[in-house]
């Protein structure tokens, strides 16, 4: 995550979800794996070029297959007409957390109408993924900072989120 002031917010309960309205175009969203370590590596320091972030801009790809490697996440390239859209990774704890970890969309494509879809295929991925054997997610829960976005606080509210203060996230 970036520095800046940091805000958690949490969905718990999937019928909390308000869908964002239909894209211009399609989203596609493919999982991938520690291959798609390079890949991923240069979407999130694309998506956080134009707001400074410094989090995980410089991990090596082997950090990258390191965290992509790790059974608890779960990581997707969004495609828009075939072209690299965004990227979101989630990480399903077993007490029935899932964390979106990892969510934006590449700069020439926010304020086109696609966040709030991306964040609606997103969280409704955070419900279906399986924290562990047998159990299924409790809560769904994001933290945002001062240098994304500035519409991405309010698309998350507007998906339903809701702010909270964290015990220990």
């Amino acid at each position: 995550m970036v520095d800046g002031t940091v805000t958690y917010l949490e969905m718990t309960s999937a019928g909390q979800l308000v869908p964002g309205r239909t894209p211009p175009v399609p989203i596609e969203l493919q999982e991938v794996g520690r291959a798609a370590a390079p890949l991923i590596r240069s979407t999130y320091t694309r998506i956080g070029a134009p707001f400074g972030w410094t989090g995980r801009t410089a991990w090596s790809d082997a950090q990258w297959e390191e965290e992509l490697s790790r059974p608890s996440v779960h990581v997707w390239i969004a495609q828009v007409d075939r072209q690299i859209a965004g990227v979101l990774e989630l990480e399903a704890r077993a007490n029935g957390d899932v964390g979106i970890v990892v969510f934006g969309l590449v700069p020439e494509l926010v304020g086109r109408g696609f966040g709030g879809a991306f964040l609606t295929l997103a969280t409704t991925l955070a419900w279906n993924v399986a924290p562990a054997e047998g159990r299924s997610t409790k809560r769904v829960w994001l933290q945002t900072s001062s240098r994304d976005h500035p519409n991405a606080r309010p698309n998350y509210e507007r998906r339903g989120f809701r702010v909270f203060e964290p015990s220990n996230a």
